[in-house]
C-alpha cells in the first residue's frame, strides 16, 4: 500500500519513482532560478529582460512533451491483445 503512494503518478506519466524524482527536481531547480532571476529583475529591470519568459516555454514544452510520450507509454502497456472471433 505505502508503495503505491510513491510509484502511481511516476507510472502515470511512464516513469519509475527515481525517474519521475530526478526529473521534478531538475522542473523545481529551473523554476526557482527563474524565479530568483524575476526578483532581481523585478529591482533591476534591465537585467534578466526574457529569462522567465524564456525558462516557462522550456519547461512547459518538455512537461508537455514528456507527458505525452509518457501517456503513449501508459496506454501501450495497458493495451490488451484483441482475441481472434
Amino acid at each position: 500500500m505505502i508503495n503505491r503512494l510513491f510509484t502511481s503518478h511516476p507510472e502515470s506519466v511512464g516513469e519509475t519513482y527515481l525517474e519521475h524524482m530526478s526529473t521534478a527536481s531538475s522542473f523545481g531547480l529551473h523554476l526557482m532560478l527563474a524565479g530568483l532571476a524575476c526578483t532581481v529583475h523585478a529591482i533591476l529591470p534591465f537585467l534578466f529582460t526574457t529569462t522567465g519568459r524564456s525558462a516557462i516555454t522550456d519547461l512547459h514544452e518538455k512537461m508537455v512533451t514528456h507527458r505525452q510520450r509518457g501517456e503513449r507509454v501508459g496506454v501501450a502497456a495497458k493495451r490488451v491483445p484483441s482475441q481472434s472471433q
